[in-house]
């Protein structure tokens, strides 16, 4: 579809906001991971907040994940369009894109027991700093 105008155009923005939403909430509703994802985001912002930890590390990391899961459903999508059949290349692609959220998600898991781990085993262990 051609561009209706300025990049500056709050109405073109608004547009291109609503098939963004549009994209979260298809994938929110279709994909168990995502929904997972969504959720221990939540939890791990919610527990940083009450940890008073630095939330920006865990915050971008939350959203690295989500967003290469919201990439490797996108390329699912494509490669099942183009190669419906199964194809060597089509399974490389799809592999590699899972692989980079797994890669995300333990750079998460690692930023989590930096950032999370001590101020709660502090809180567990009676204010004892590990």
């Amino acid at each position: 579809m051609r561009s209706d105008g300025s990049a500056l155009s709050l109405r073109r923005w608004w547009r291109s906001a609503g098939f963004a939403w549009a994209g979260l909430l298809h994938v929110y509703r279709t994909q168990a991971n995502f929904r997972i994802e969504v959720w221990a985001a939540g939890v791990a912002l919610a527990l940083g907040w009450w940890l008073q930890a630095p939330l920006a590390p865990v915050f971008l990391s939350c959203a690295l994940v989500l967003g290469l899961e919201l990439l490797n459903t996108a390329v699912e999508a494509v490669v099942d369009v183009a190669s419906p059949g199964v194809h060597p290349l089509a399974k490389v692609a799809k592999d590699a894109a899972a692989g980079a959220v797994l890669l995300g998600s333990l750079g998460a898991l690692g930023v989590g027991a930096t950032v999370l781990l001590p101020p709660l085993l502090g809180r567990v262990l009676g204010g004892i700093s590990p």
